[in-house]
């Protein structure tokens, strides 16, 4: 296994057509109201068929608000370094911080020189390459004494000033193939992003591949769990499986996370422009592929690196990683057992919240069957804890994510909206606007929780009932109240859909939230207290402990 631990990242790799730019710009908003981390395109500015990609995303840059950006990957021989560095920087401080720079050696040659470029042959290509790396980490680092000074072969800055400083550590993202140049990004980049339709094996040429990056890195004297391994992706969606990424999301869901557990890609750029399938990648695949690793980590303890690479972010949405809103802080214990088995469970449920903010009761909570108590005096080891704990740290998020819809629909009320905590301000904004950015948002939750539900009823509870027969009633009722959960979350869907035939409705879905909020916090509250000692002893799968 040589997952890195590293967070990951889920992207749309679109096409950026210039026959249509209306449809390119609506379909990278798609991707960041459906929850994606990043949206890229590639980058052929001797094509002018093609919208110039750093136009592109100077543009999206403004139309957008949290979504990140990158060049996938930007041709270098029609770029100059010290002025693409200053690009990157500036365009990096105006967003916000939201650039990372995918970066390639250039292939089409005769249409390059065509178009003013030089001609390298694949040694000098990959040689540049690692010119321009130098001199782009250079240039950023304003801080330094003395200008840019880099005597290169196909590069030569003599006393460039440096800076601007970008606003984040941008990550280098380097397509490559050729072991030369694969050896290269473990010298000196922060990312590998290649293509899995330019692999002739497919995912079996990964752990070959991933090799020569490990190598590179080690030769360089760093620890190759410093690169992240990003994958471009492309398949089908339907609904039985054909073949590696063509069938259901769950298909993918398995799939994407064998290969993080497997070969470390800690990075999925769906190339697709279809609607639909961006839809299903970012609400069904993505969070989907996150629970799993999830799982498996908290499972097998891998280690998360100590201090976040270049490029990724330090936790949902540019977070900590800490719970907050409704969840409260971390509960105390869960980190402190990572030395040696306990008697007792050191993770702590989280208890219902006594406020209830609607009148509907969809259940009596009174006739809740109860979990048989745990064997007296079990060790729980350390993997055992960790397990116990990923299922209150999977209802953190959730929790976490309600809190903010509760936020943004009190912003939406208020004629507020928040654009974004990478800028830390706040946007005014017309009603319209504002209810279409609660819409999606709100669309893209009640998608996270039917997918967590989805995997706990095929998966997971199967498990529970086999290892446990004592569970079974508990089981039983937790699939009942996901049923129920399931209606109130379409009730949150007719809530919005009427809120944009008329924008004045905004009680209706504040009650709808309001019915969501009590009913899912209950709910969680209740597995977590039957439910999170069995999983520290029988685990989430066969076999994890």
């Amino acid at each position: 296994m040589t997952d890195h631990g590293h967070e990951l990242l889920f992207g749309g790799f679109l096409t950026p057509d210039a026959r249509q730019p209306e449809q390119v710009v609506a379909r990278a908003r798609l991707c960041e109201q459906a929850g994606l981390d990043l949206v890229t395109f590639q980058d052929h500015p001797y094509q002018p068929g093609f919208l110039d990609t750093w136009t592109l995303m100077s543009y999206l840059a403004a139309a957008t608000s949290r979504i990140r950006l990158a060049g996938n990957v930007l041709n270098l021989p029609l770029r100059q370094p010290v002025v693409l560095a200053r690009s990157v920087a500036s365009l990096d401080l105006l967003s916000g911080g939201r650039i990372e720079l995918g970066l390639g050696t250039g292939a089409f040659w005769d249409a390059i020189e065509a178009n003013g470029g030089r001609r390298f042959t694949p040694g000098q290509a990959v040689d540049a390459l690692d010119e321009a790396i130098r001199i782009i980490r250079e240039v950023w680092a304003a801080d330094r004494r003395g200008g840019v000074r880099v005597d290169g072969e196909h590069y030569r800055v003599v006393g460039a000033k440096r800076g601007p400083a970008p606003a984040h550590p941008v990550g280098i993202w380097v397509g490559a193939y050729k072991p030369r140049l694969l050896r290269l990004v473990g010298r000196t980049a922060d990312g590998w992003l290649p293509s899995l339709a330019y692999l002739p094996n497919g995912p079996a040429d990964l752990a070959g591949l991933n090799a020569l990056v490990d190598e590179g890195a080690a030769a360089a004297g760093r620890d190759p769990a410093e690169v992240r391994r990003l994958l471009n992706v492309s398949g089908r969606f339907t609904g039985t499986g054909a073949g590696f990424l063509d069938g259901p999301p769950r298909q993918w869901v398995r799939e994407l996370t064998d290969l993080v557990l497997e070969h470390g890609t800690s990075g999925f750029v769906l190339g697709a422009d279809d609607p639909a399938s961006i839809q299903l990648f970012a609400q069904e695949v993505a969070p989907g592929v996150r629970e799993l690793v999830a799982a498996e980590r908290a499972g097998s303890a891998v280690p998360t690196p100590a201090a976040p690479a270049p490029g990724e972010p330090t936790g949902p949405a540019g977070g900590t990683g800490e719970p907050s809103g409704p969840a409260g802080p971390a509960r105390q214990g869960r980190e402190t057992v990572r030395a040696g088995g306990v008697a007792g469970l050191a993770v702590t449920p989280t208890p219902a919240p006594r406020e209830r903010h609607s009148d509907h009761r969809l259940w009596d909570e009174s006739t809740r069957p109860v979990a048989p108590p745990a064997p007296a005096g079990h060790v729980y080891s350390p993997q055992a804890q960790a397990v116990g704990g990923h299922l209150v740290d999977v209802h953190d998020h959730l929790r976490r994510e309600l809190g903010e819809i509760r936020d943004l629909l009190d912003q939406v009320r208020r004629g507020v909206v928040s654009a974004g905590d990478a800028r830390g301000v706040l946007n005014r904004m017309t009603l319209r606007q504002n209810n279409w950015t609660l819409g999606a948002y709100c669309a893209a939750y009640c998608t996270l929780v039917t997918q967590h539900h989805g995997l706990e009823d095929d998966a997971i509870f199967p498990h529970l009932r086999r290892a446990d027969p004592g569970l079974v009633p508990v089981i039983d009722r937790l699939e009942q109240e996901h049923v129920v959960i399931h209606e109130v979350v379409e009730g949150v869907d007719r809530a919005l859909v009427a809120l944009i035939g008329d924008p004045g409705r905004l009680t209706g879905l504040q009650q709808a939230v309001d019915v969501l909020t009590d009913t899912l916090l209950s709910h969680l509250s209740y597995e977590e207290e039957n439910i999170v000692e069995p999983l520290a002893r029988y685990g989430f799968y066969p076999g994890q402990l």
